[in-house]
């Protein structure tokens, strides 16, 4: 952490800087309030300990101003044994606690050892609530699929080492899911689950929501940030749609996973982060590097342990159990007593090919909830696509003389031959086309 030292003495701002920097934490020193004050404009602290007389003034008319400075700030308060009234009133003005001076260096690593504690649960109980206000079903990894089953053994073996994660699929198969029950059965599931959407923001803004950057980096930035890795230290930091990650962040990616170091923006200063990295994609990383826009050093850094979520398609035996638990999920936030699907409509779910995957499912199963006014949901509650099925069904799924435009069938084909094959060189030469035709193919369907 960095730790702002504020005592008019400079024999105790030089002690305490040499004992917390001996704990691996950087320090600066201030000996009155208007030296505190510039430190806190000019750069981000974690704790500041204060004592309460310094010379002439009073630290505690000097902690309101410290909190409205930087209101994330935790303030410890150095003071003499007679002074135990002050420390208390420092306490209900917005300290976190108190040293007791003369302290020893045992003493400051307990009140920090505290404050790490309490920050570590904060971060817990946002992430809680931001998962309640997602309003998501309780998470079920059980399955009848053998491959769903194997791609589940090893996510929570791999879970209990540090390794990167690589987590591959079409978009909507649950990545997200599997990467927090990876972080939930790790080491670091005390710590936060940070996530990053790389195709979310700009390069620059992108660079900075990671990295974080100092004030006046660019245009624009008004107050220093400290970004997605500081937020994710000592925990995981989730990287969704690694392979829109713009070419010029890469390396620093690399060295992050690599050296465990990093630099903010517009800064020069070298840091260090203790972050366990999950990465997911629904894109062919191996075709990107062949075609450069992928660097191969960071794709293989990546791909310590690899995982492919199937398709909803391709776990059929599944999509019963999946959408039952949806429909307990909705109804309960309805306030409908449901007690399942008819049989067609059961059977129209299980006919469908899903190209959308577990997102879609959730949304018909939700529109259902709400349209539906019987005690089951029927097969005119489902979609029109669903509920007035083709007349034919191919064995992948795909739905031949039905409602469907050629381009649609195309599109249909050109996702499960994707998604079935190990390259694209393999995809091509089924589909019976060039690569690069491929690519620009795939390119316009966004996999």
């Amino acid at each position: 952490m960095r730790l702002l030292i504020i005592d008019d003495e400079a024999n105790i701002r030089k002690t305490t800087a040499v004992a917390l920097e001996g704990m691996g934490h950087e320090t600066a020193g201030a000996e009155n309030s208007a030296a505190a004050l510039k430190h806190l404009e000019g750069a981000h602290f974690d704790v500041a300990f204060l004592d309460l007389k310094l010379n002439t003034e009073s630290g505690l008319e000097l902690l309101p101003k410290l909190l409205k400075s930087s209101p994330h700030l935790d303030v410890v308060v150095f003071t003499a044994y007679a002074s135990i009234e002050n420390a208390v009133e420092a306490i209900r003005t917005g300290a976190v606690d108190y040293i007791p001076k003369p302290f020893t260096p045992e003493q400051i690593r307990q009140v920090l050892a505290k404050i790490v504690r309490r920050r570590k649960l904060e971060g817990r109980l946002a992430d809680l609530e931001s998962r309640l206000s997602t309003d998501s079903p309780t998470i079920d990894l059980s399955t009848a699929e053998p491959a769903v089953q194997k791609v589940y053994e090893v996510a929570l073996k791999a879970a209990g080492t540090a390794a990167t994660v690589m987590i591959l699929g079409e978009s909507g198969t649950g990545k997200t899911v599997l990467a927090r029950t990876i972080h939930e059965n790790s080491a670091q599931k005390e710590n936060t689950f940070v996530t990053v959407s790389c195709p979310s923001l700009s390069k620059e803004l992108l660079e900075s929501e990671l990295f974080g950057h100092i004030k006046g980096a660019y245009t624009g930035a008004v107050a220093e940030t400290w970004g997605k890795v500081s937020l994710a230290d000592g925990g995981t930091l989730f990287l969704d749609e690694i392979g829109d990650l713009p070419l010029e962040i890469q390396p620093k990616l690399l060295r992050l996973l690599q050296e465990r170091e990093y630099e903010r923006v517009g800064e020069a200063k070298t840091r260090k982060a203790n972050v366990r990295v999950i990465a997911a994609s629904n894109r062919n990383l191996e075709q990107a590097v062949k075609e450069g826009r992928f660097r191969e050093d960071l794709f293989y850094r990546l791909n310590v342990i690899s995982l492919r979520v199937p398709s909803l398609r391709e776990r059929k035996a599944d999509v019963a159990k999946i959408a039952l638990n949806y429909l307990h999920f909705f109804s309960r936030q309805c306030a409908k007593k449901l007690e399942g699907f008819s049989p067609s409509a059961e059977q129209a779910m299980q006919n469908y090919s899903w190209p959308g995957n577990l997102r879609e499912l959730r949304n018909v199963v939700e529109r259902a909830v709400i349209l539906t006014g019987e005690t089951r949901v029927e097969l005119d509650d489902l979609p029109e696509n669903m509920s007035n099925p083709p007349h034919v069904a191919t064995g992948t799924g795909i739905l031949a003389g039905g409602p469907l435009s050629l381009e649609e069938l195309e599109n249909q084909h050109l996702r499960q031959v994707i998604a079935q094959t190990a390259t694209m060189e393999e995809a091509a030469q089924i589909l019976g086309i060039d690569p690069a035709t491929l690519y620009r193919k795939r390119k316009k369907l966004g996999l």
